[in-house]
C-alpha cells in the first residue's frame, strides 16, 4: 500500500511536525532527501537554477562528509540544508539515545535547525527530544521517485493531481531516483497552473492548523 500523504493522525501524535505550510498563496515547497551525490545533485541544481527555484535539501551526514563540495554548491545557489541523520537511520528500529547520537553526528556536517526523519519513522521519545532543537519536517506529497518500479510517469502524474497551496513535496537526491527525469515537466506544469515555488518561512512553520 502506497501512502502519498502522511496519515491524518500524524499531526496528533507529533504536534508541530511540518507536513504542509498553511498559506493563502499558491506556493509549493520542494524538498530533496538523501543527498548529496554528484550524479543527481548537479542535474537537479541545474534544473532548479533554470527556473530560479530555491528548495530544501535534507542531506545525510555521510553523504555530506563524502561530497563537501556539493554542500557548498547547494548553499552557494541559495538552497537550504536540513539534517537527515548521519547514516539514514530508521527511528522505529533504534533506541532514543542511539538515534539522537546519529543526528548529532550529522549536525557536525550539516549546520541546520531543520530535520527530517529518514523514512518518516520517528518515535515519540525521539520527537520530544529533537523538537527542542529542530523544526521537524515530513511532507504533504510523496511521489515515490525513489522506486524505479513505480516509474517516473506515475510519479509526475501523482504530483500534478495532488498539489495544493502549501504542499511540501519530497523527492530524492540520489542516482537511483527518477526525480531529475520529470522535475522540469512538473515545474513547468505547476507554473502553468499559477503556482510558484518558495522556501518555507522557517519562523512560521510550526503551524498547528496544518491539515
Amino acid at each position: 500500500m502506497r501512502l502519498f500523504r502522511p496519515l491524518f493522525v500524524t499531526g496528533w501524535l507529533f504536534p508541530g511536525i511540518v507536513r504542509r505550510i498553511i498559506t493563502d498563496r499558491k506556493e509549493l515547497y520542494l524538498t530533496f532527501d538523501d543527498g548529496p551525490h554528484p550524479d543527481s545533485t548537479i542535474p537537479v541544481v541545474e534544473i532548479l537554477g533554470k527556473y530560479g527555484i530555491k528548495c530544501l535539501f535534507f542531506c545525510t551526514g555521510k553523504q555530506a562528509n563524502q561530497f563537501p563540495g556539493l554542500i557548498t554548491l547547494l548553499t552557494s545557489h541559495g538552497h537550504l540544508l536540513g539534517n537527515h541523520g548521519f547514516d539514514h537511520p530508521d527511528g522505529w528500529k533504534m533506541a532514543v539515545k542511539d538515534y539522537l547520537e546519529d543526528v548529532r553526528i550529522a549536525s557536525e556536517k550539516i549546520d541546520s535547525s531543520l530535520f527530517r526523519p529518514p523514512y518518516g519513522h520517528i518515535k515519540p521519545g525521539q520527537f520530544r527530544e529533537l523538537k527542542k532543537k529542530y523544526t521537524i519536517f515530513l511532507w504533504d506529497i510523496m511521489a515515490y521517485d525513489f522506486d524505479r518500479g513505480f516509474g517516473s510517469e506515475r510519479s509526475v502524474r501523482i504530483l500534478k493531481k495532488k498539489i495544493r497551496p502549501g504542499s511540501v513535496i519530497v523527492l530524492h537526491d540520489t542516482p537511483s531516483s527518477s526525480s531529475a527525469e520529470f522535475l522540469e515537466e512538473f515545474i513547468s506544469f505547476s507554473l502553468g497552473e499559477g503556482y510558484s515555488f518558495a522556501l518555507p518561512e522557517i519562523a512560521g512553520v510550526h503551524n498547528p492548523g496544518q491539515r
